[in-house]
Parts: structure tokens; sequence; C-alpha cells
């Protein structure tokens, strides 16, 4: 798949997150990166950023976007057809949105999103 391929992909990944979830993100971009970082090349997204629930009123004074980063590379080596690229893709980044509201890892564990 084609990087363009797959940025249509996560297009269409990211329109299946609920639109009331979506809806309530607070400046956060999503991008798309080829390969995960060295340190953990499997890696499918990476959430970086300071979580809702640990903002302050001081928080928007200067801050940058939060980022949600989908790597290509890890995605399409566990995925067979661009259907499959598209769940996967909306699956990581409703995992990476968590991270976003402040839940981790544990407890994305706990509701089934690892």
């Amino acid at each position: 798949m084609t990087r363009e391929d797959f940025e249509t992909a996560v297009s269409e990944g990211l329109d299946l997150v609920p639109p009331d979830l979506a809806a309530q993100m607070d400046n956060v971009v999503v991008l798309v990166e080829d390969d995960a970082p060295a340190d953990d090349p499997e890696l499918l997204g990476l959430y970086e950023g300071v979580p809702l629930t640990e903002r302050d009123h001081m928080w928007a004074a200067g801050a940058l976007p939060d980022r949600i980063t989908i790597f290509r590379n890890p995605t399409l080596a566990i995925c067979e057809t661009r259907e499959d690229v598209v769940e996967e893709v909306a699956v990581t980044v409703v995992h990476e949105i968590a991270h976003h509201f402040g839940i981790d890892d544990a407890r994305l564990h706990e509701l089934g999103w690892d």
C-alpha cells in the first residue's frame, strides 16, 4: 500500500471513531510516519502530549497540539487487506485518543483495547 493509500485509509479509520468521542478531543493532530521508533519497531501508534486530565488553567498558554502518530510499516506488517488496515487504524486511533483522555495502558487492557 502506498503512503497516499495508507493516509486515505487513516482518514477512513478516523471516520470510524465515535463522533461523541471525536468531538471531545482538544488540540490534537493525527500524523502518519512510515516507521515506529527504533526502540519499539512494532509500535502501531503513539500519543504525545498532555492528557486532558493533567491540563490546568496555564496549559493553553503557547501549547502546541498533542500528536497522535500512526506508523505505516508496522500496521501494514500485521494487516492483509485494505479493510484490515482501516479497522486496525481505527482501533489504534481510539487507543491513542484514550491516552489523550488520561486512560493508561493498564485500563485499556482491562477494557479490551490492547
